[in-house]
């Protein structure tokens, strides 16, 4: 079985994955259609399509095609965080740096399906939330933990296997995996990391002291981030691009390699460097 994840604000009617489906279907495989942010307007769904839960059907499928951009498969990684299931992107939002296909591309989604395609392995964050000494919140990333300051400058102190790394007043600071490394770390000043190498990358936002600069860490490395605030001021913790958690004075945020990847089905059309010139520049 084939799993189609749609953004249907994306795929407007499910128009785009209508056609896969007949596509798939015509070569002999069968489908289940799990949306991603469909589930407060479910109204974006057409009546016509039957459909699932990611997590309900994974275990009986062989791929998962991902219909949208960066945000959709990042959405969907994270639904799939502890599965060994593979993901095709296909290109329907803007910039799609890790969406493997355009939409000219539909008939390669088949040739994926049969398995014709290079399996890259992609690592996770796994993030914990400590206050007063106990773990309150955990997640996982496969771009990035941000701690940002509500408009408001936070202080970030951040260890390294216990060893103090830095300590600067800024906007806040960004835990990015390599995948992430072309998101907004590479916004605040960060490298650029080929996206199947494993480290972590601490990055500073608008720092307000000259020698903050980014960290390139070896996987193995447990980072411990302090946040301190005064006089009021609010910040937040952000996973993938999504705002999670309001953060209080003092919590620590703990941020390891998961034992999880995300896996990507590659189809080998462009290499990272080819993508990277063309969705950058």
């Amino acid at each position: 079985m084939i799993a189609l994840c749609p953004n249907p604000f994306r795929d407007l009617e499910l128009s785009f994955t209508k056609n896969v489906m007949l596509l798939l279907h015509d070569a002999g495989f069968e489908t289940a259609v799990c949306p991603v942010f469909a589930d407060d307007e479910p109204e974006a769904i057409p009546q016509d399509v039957s459909v699932s839960r990611i997590t309900d059907v994974a275990d009986d499928c062989s791929l998962a095609v991902v219909i949208g951009g960066d945000g959709t498969m990042l959405a969907v990684a994270r639904q799939l965080h502890g599965y060994d299931l593979p993901m095709l992107g296909v290109n329907l939002g803007t910039k799609g740096f890790m969406t493997s296909l355009e939409q000219e591309n539909i008939s390669l989604i088949v040739e994926a399906a049969k398995g014709h395609y290079q399996l890259s392995r992609r690592m996770m964050l796994d993030v914990e939330l400590i206050r007063a000494g106990k773990e309150i919140y955990n997640d996982c990333a496969l771009n990035d933990a941000v701690i940002h300051g509500y408009g408001d400058c936070v202080t970030i102190t951040a260890w390294c296997n216990a060893q103090r790394m830095t300590s600067f007043t800024g906007d806040g600071v960004i835990l990015s995996t390599p995948t992430g490394s072309t998101g907004y770390s590479m916004s605040a000043g960060g490298p650029i990391v080929e996206p199947d190498a494993e480290n972590i990358i601490l990055s500073p936002i608008c720092a307000h002291v000259m020698g903050a600069r980014s960290f390139v860490l070896d996987p193995t490395r447990e980072i411990m981030i302090r946040t301190d605030k005064s006089h009021g001021r609010r910040a937040y913790l952000s996973m993938d691009g999504n705002s999670v958690y309001d953060l209080e004075n003092g919590d620590i945020l703990r941020v390891r390699r998961s034992k999880h990847y995300a896996l990507m089905a590659e189809m080998g059309l462009k290499s990272f460097y080819e993508t990277a010139f063309e969705k950058l520049k």
